[in-house]
């Protein structure tokens, strides 16, 4: 299992940008590969982005490509997501897991998109 702590959520404007924080610890956050998952209102947990332990092969969903980019500091054991041209469909509660996610998942940030 990972532990991890999510933090960079709150309000903000259409069209806005942000920065979410996937603070890890432990041998299997460092060594696995780590992804960004959000789930909306009524809606099921997706998949948002990935990248590989060493913090290289980002990978994104449709929706997130050309404007999320994800990151890792590895000495900080740290995973990022940099959002951009936020849109009112990108409010959900932001998570962060392995890829694939395991059982355990943390509280998660909030990001909320309105005028």
């Amino acid at each position: 299992q990972v532990q991890v702590v999510e933090s960079g959520g709150r309000l903000v404007q259409p069209g806005e940008s942000l920065r979410l924080s996937c603070a890890g610890s432990g041998p299997t956050y460092r060594l696995s590969t780590i992804g960004w998952y959000r789930r909306a209102p009524g809606k099921e947990r997706e998949f948002v982005a990935s990248i590989s332990w060493r913090g290289d092969n980002p990978y994104y969903s449709n929706s997130a490509k050309g404007r999320f980019t994800i990151s890792r500091d590895v000495a900080k054991n740290t995973v990022y997501l940099q959002m951009s041209s936020l849109t009112f469909d990108d409010s959900a509660v932001y998570y962060c897991n392995t890829q694939p996610p395991d059982d355990t998942w943390g509280q998660g940030t909030e990001v909320a998109v309105s005028s």
